[in-house]
């Protein structure tokens, strides 16, 4: 009932940037949080930065400083500002998204995942 579209992935150098976006779409009522998660090669899933609506950013350790995440509300929208990319950061890249149906049900929702490589 809630899809997630990622775009932004793609081949880049070290030291270069990238800029994630995820946009939601269905029988959205509201959206408490969305946020980015990523998974290498035989690594689990873990969590790179989240929003919530009220535009609070959380994120993990080995990001702060060179990613930023923002939302644009009014489009269901988040992004991920990537910078100075390290080859550590290559992998495939989720977006999450969790809030309230028009049902009045609650949702959490995955995307596909957008692959990013950092690489030389």
């Amino acid at each position: 009932q809630v899809q997630l579209v990622e775009s932004g992935g793609g081949l880049v150098q070290p030291g270069g940037s990238l800029r994630l976006s995820c946009a939601a779409s269905g029988s959205i009522f509201s959206i408490y949080a969305m946020g980015w998660y990523r998974q290498a090669p035989g690594e689990e899933r873990e969590l790179v930065a989240t929003v919530t609506s009220g535009g609070r950013g959380n994120y993990a350790d080995s990001v702060k400083g060179r990613f930023t995440i923002s939302k644009d509300n009014a489009k269901n929208t988040v992004y991920l500002q990537m910078n100075s990319l390290k080859p550590e950061d290559t992998a495939v890249y989720y977006c999450n998204a969790a809030g309230r149906l028009t049902s009045g049900s609650t949702f959490g929702s995955w995307g596909q995942g957008t692959q990013v490589t950092v690489s030389s």
